[in-house]
C-alpha cells in the first residue's frame, strides 16, 4: 500500500495540490492519479481519504489523504505546530486504512516532515490485542523515497516510546505488577551499555525510611518496588543528571476510602507517570542523547486490607514530616513524596515528576493539555516549547501560598494529604503538598491524569491508554542535551 498526502486547494479551481512525493507517483501513472481525484468530487478535507486500486503494480492499493492547508506553521491560539499535527493525523488515517485492507506493508508519504509522518503512522497502527485470539493484521509502516530516513527513523523511535507507555497502561493489571512492570522496562533497557537498572526490592525501601510510600504497599499482596535507572548519556558521567520520578501505582482501588466500581479497571493505568518517564528514558537511550538521566519510579498497590492504611492514620516520610492520611485514595502523592526526597541525593540539573494525581485534573483542563506546576520559569519555558513541536500540551498551572496552607493546617501532622476545602482546587493541593518535599529550584509535577486515555480526542491514537505526555518529555530531554553542548 502507498499513503499519500495532498493539499487543501487554495485557488478556487479545485485543483488537487500534491506533496512532492505525490507528483512524482502522479507523473509515474501518466496524470492519472490527479484526473481520478477531480473525478470523485469536492476536493479533499483534512483527515478525509480517498482510495484507488489498481494504479500501479507495486502498489496495489493508494490512499489519498487531506493535509490542510499547506503552509500551516506554528498556530499561537492552539498552541501546538498545526503542519504538524495535520500530518500526523493524516499519515495515521492513511496507515489504517491500508490496515483495514489486510495489506502487510504500507509505504508513507513523508509530507514536508518525516518525522511527525513517522509517529503518526507508528502511533495511528499501535492497538493493545495481546490477550486477543483474533487480532488486526500486522502492519509495517515504511518511508516512501530515501530523502528523509533519519527523520523518519527518530519519528519511529519517538513513537515507539509512546507506545511503549501505552503498552504498560493498557496491560491488565494481573500481567504488570510492580516488579513485572520493573523487569519489563529492564529487559528494554538490557542492550544499552550505559544504562544501568536497580530494582530495589521492599527490604531496602525501608533502609531509606520511605515510610509514606510503604504505607501505601502494605495495603497489597504484591511486594513494592522501588526502580532506579541511570543512563549516563552525557560526555561526562559526573555531569548533573536530569531527575525522572514517575508515580508507579499498578493498580489503584482507593484502599480503604474505595472507588467506586464503575472504571475502576481503568485504574490499572494509574502507573501512568512511571509508563511515560520510563519509556522517554528507553527514548532517550535509543537516540542516544548526549546527557545524563535518572529514573524513579515507587510501584505498589493501593488495595483495601486489614493492613492498609486507615483514614486518620499518621505517616512519616523519608524527609522526617509527618503526614495525615485522611484519604487513602490521594496514595500517589504519598509515594512521591518519598521518591521526590530521594531524587535530591543526585545534584539534579531538574526533577521532574509525572503522575496521574487527581480527576481534579481533568474537570480542569479534561485530555487538552498536561497540568504542569513548577517553581522554576526556565523549566516551564523548555517543557512548554518541547510540548509545541510534539502537539502534545501542556499548561501552567498555580503553585500559589494560598493551597500551601490548606494542606498544613492539618489537626494530627505537618503536612495533610488532602486540602482542608476537599474538593475545591483538588490538582493544586496536590502540588503543593508535593511542594512540602522539594528543595531543589528546577522542579516541575506534571499531572497527566486527564490526558490518561483518549475515546476520540487525539485522532492518531486509537480509543484506550494514551502514553501522554512520553513525547514531550523525550523533546524536552533532547533540548535539555542541546543546552549542555552549546
Amino acid at each position: 500500500g502507498l499513503v499519500l498526502g495532498v493539499y487543501s486547494s487554495e485557488k478556487d479551481d479545485g485543483a488537487a495540490q500534491f506533496t512532492s512525493a505525490g507528483d512524482a507517483f502522479d507523473r509515474l501513472v501518466s496524470g492519472k492519479l490527479r484526473a481520478l481525484l477531480s473525478l470523485c468530487g469536492p476536493p479533499l478535507k483534512k483527515g478525509k481519504t480517498r482510495i484507488f486500486h489498481g494504479l500501479h503494480q507495486d502498489f496495489p492499493s493508494v490512499v489519498v489523504v487531506g493535509l490542510g492547508k499547506k503552509n500551516a506553521g506554528i498556530n499561537e491560539q492552539e498552541n501546538w505546530n498545526e503542519g504538524k499535527e495535520n500530518i500526523r493525523t493524516a499519515v495515521a488515517v492513511g496507515c489504517r486504512q491500508i490496515q483495514d485492507l489486510e495489506i502487510p506493508c504500507v509505504e508513507v508519504d513523508p509530507c514536508g516532515d518525516a518525522q511527525a509522518a513517522a509517529e503518526g503512522a507508528v502511533l495511528g497502527l499501535h492497538e493493545y490485542n495481546e490477550l486477543k485470539q483474533k487480532k488486526k493484521p500486522v502492519v509495517t509502516p515504511q518511508l516512501h523515497g530515501s530523502a528523509e530516513s533519519e527523520a523518519w527513523q527518530k519519528g519511529v523511535i519517538y513513537a515507539e516510546g509512546q507506545n511503549l507507555a501505552r503498552y504498560l497502561m493498557e496491560a491488565p493489571a494481573n500481567y504488570i505488577t510492580p516488579i513485572k512492570f520493573a523487569e519489563h522496562i529492564e529487559q528494554k533497557l538490557r542492550s544499552f551499555s550505559n544504562v544501568k537498572v536497580h530494582i530495589r526490592p521492599e527490604s531496602w525501601i525501608a533502609t531509606q525510611e520511605m515510610g509514606a510510600f510503604l504505607s501505601v504497599a502494605k495495603g497489597s499482596a504484591e511486594p513494592p518496588i522501588f526502580l532506579e535507572i541511570h543512563y549516563s548519556g552525557g560526555a561526562n558521567t559526573n555531569d548533573s543528571p536530569l531527575v525522572f520520578v514517575g508515580k508507579g501505582v499498578t493498580f489503584d482501588s482507593g484502599g480503604i476510602s474505595l472507588k467506586p466500581s464503575s472504571g475502576m479497571d481503568a485504574m490499572r493505568a494509574d502507573m501512568g507517570g512511571a509508563a511515560t518517564v520510563c519509556s522517554a528514558i528507553v527514548t532517550a537511550a535509543a537516540l542516544n542523547l548526549p546527557l545524563n538521566i535518572i529514573g524513579l519510579a515507587p510501584l505498589c498497590e493501593n488495595m483495601p486490607s486489614g493492613k492498609a492504611n486507615k483514614p486518620g492514620d499518621v505517616v512519616r516520610a523519608k524527609n522526617g514530616k509527618t503526614i495525615q492520611v485522611d484519604n487513602t485514595d490521594a496514595e500517589g502523592r504519598l509515594l512521591l513524596a518519598d521518591a521526590l526526597c530521594y531524587a535530591h541525593n543526585f545534584n539534579a540539573r531538574a526533577i521532574v515528576n509525572a503522575a496521574t494525581l487527581t480527576g481534579a485534573m481533568d474537570v480542569a483542563l479534561g485530555s487538552a493539555a498536561t497540568g504542569v506546576f513548577t517553581n522554576s520559569s526556565w523549566l516551564w519555558t523548555r517543557l512548554y516549547e518541547a510540548s509545541i513541536l510534539t502537539g502534545d500540551r501542556v499548561w501552567r498551572m498555580p503553585l500559589f501560598e494560598h493551597y500551601t496552607k490548606q494542606v498544613t493546617d492539618c489537626p494530627l501532622a505537618d503536612v495533610s494529604n488532602i486540602g482542608k476545602y476537599s474538593r475545591a482546587g483538588g490538582a493544586c493541593t496536590a502540588a503543593a503538598f508535593l511542594k512540602e518535599f522539594v528543595t531543589a529550584s528546577h522542579w516541575a509535577h506534571l499531572d497527566i491524569a486527564g490526558v490518561m486515555s483518549n475515546k476520540d480526542e487525539v485522532p492518531y491514537l486509537r480509543k484506550g491508554m494514551a502514553g501522554r505526555p512520553t513525547r514531550t518529555l523525550v523533546e524536552f530531554a533532547a533540548r535539555l542535551s542541546q543546552d549542555s553542548h552549546n
